[in-house]
């Protein structure tokens, strides 16, 4: 692997130039069927992305109770995002459409926050 990567053709990511890194999100977005990818360092840093682009500051992200956001994430949803997190008892991980309407927050109360998001973990290591 050492070799590999001390042989890896590289460039300047920030600019396109790196011609692995696009090789492999063109890969990437080609297996996923997607018109684009982009890589990111680790799997917290894909969450919270996805957080950043979903939900507003101040608003709430249901998430399953043993998710890797909600345990293992240093609460950066809270810190990078500005939502926290609800979350919700589940089967094996999977939050039923019933168990999202039973916690979703009423758009007219304005003491509580908004709803912004519903995260699906699809390679749930506390739920086998």
């Amino acid at each position: 692997m050492r070799r590999v990567m001390a042989a890896a053709e590289v460039g300047d990511d920030v600019y396109g130039e790196d011609s692995t890194v696009n090789k492999l999100q063109e890969t990437a977005a080609r297996l996923m069927g997607k018109e684009d990818a982009l890589f990111v360092s680790s799997g917290t840093m894909g969450n919270l992305l996805g957080v950043v682009v979903n939900a507003s500051p101040g608003s709430e992200v249901i998430v399953d109770s043993e998710s890797h956001m909600f345990l293992y994430e240093v609460a950066g949803p809270g810190a990078v995002a500005g939502v926290q997190l609800l979350p919700v008892i589940t089967e094996r991980g999977v939050i039923s459409p019933q168990q999202v309407e039973a916690v979703l927050r009423p758009a007219d109360e304005i003491d509580e926050p908004l709803t912004s998001m519903v995260s699906l973990e699809n390679t749930h290591n506390r739920h086998g």
